[in-house]
């Protein structure tokens, strides 16, 4: 079996660079790029169900950039003005930066931790006791961050404001892959929901982090590519070595 098309669960790289571009072209392999997933937001009604009223809080944590949309967004819908004093509480640098696009960003209310872990994060809300926290998630949340909060000293609010759906494909389009690499659990999940009688047969399984890998076996799949790995950290680092090490066998078996 050749290698010759292959589908990432991920949105196409913006602009003409891009080590997947590189890799297609390098081996001569069609990459196609389908994300398994996507993001929605809680309606207005639904979020009141959970009984929760933002101005009851001081501060708001965020571990997402796009919690800090679906915060802003669900505040227009249900017409809330978020006073001057409110604190903001950010995973990443990164993603307090991206405040800007909603408030006027001063760092006296903008905190963030220093290595994009919440552990490092929990160290900064411990030092701010007195807050009322509010912390904007998904629906489904990593046990890990959950873990961190409740072991902090801070009191908090779990706001659930958006959720990850299936991102169904077109019955129309040709599902014709020889490898497939996926980035989340949801996203193996989301190919059975697509696809119910699934067979792997020879179609090559990657994936990037333990839970996805835990989902892939989960799931009955063979993995046979895995990262991040102190060899190859990033995915498209092992698909490279991957597909060099397929390639050669395909040239050596042709002999």
């Amino acid at each position: 079996m050749k290698i010759k098309k292959i589908l990432v669960s991920q949105p196409q790289p913006q602009g003409e660079k891009s080590p997947y571009f590189d890799i297609s072209e390098k081996y001569n392999v069609k990459i196609d790029f389908h994300q398994f997933i996507k993001v929605e937001p809680l309606s207005a009604k639904e979020f009141r169900t959970q009984r929760i009223s933002i101005l009851d809080y001081s501060a708001v944590i965020f571990n997402a950039k796009q919690g800090i949309d679906h915060f802003f967004h669900l505040c227009d819908e249900m017409r809330i003005t978020i006073p001057e004093s409110m604190k903001y509480f950010c995973i990443s640098e990164s993603v307090a930066v991206y405040l800007q696009h909603y408030i006027h960003y001063r760092k006296r209310k903008v905190f963030y931790g220093s290595t994009g872990k919440m552990p490092d994060l929990v160290t900064v809300l411990n030092k701010h006791l007195n807050e009322k926290y509010l912390f904007v998630t998904p629906e489904v949340l990593n046990d890990e961050i959950i873990a961190a909060l409740d072991g902090s000293k801070i009191k908090y609010t779990k706001a659930v404001m958006y959720r990850t759906v299936s991102n169904d494909f077109n019955p129309k389009e040709d599902f014709n892959y020889d490898m497939i690499l996926f980035f989340s659990p949801l996203g193996v999940q989301s190919l059975f929901k697509n696809f119910p009688d699934f067979k792997q047969g020879e179609i090559q399984i990657g994936c990037f982090g333990s839970t996805t890998a835990a989902a892939v076996h989960e799931f009955g799949l063979r993995l046979d590519m895995e990262a991040p790995s102190p060899e190859y950290p990033s995915m498209t680092m092992v698909l490279d070595a991957f597909l060099k090490e397929h390639f050669k066998k395909q040239k050596n078996n042709g002999k």
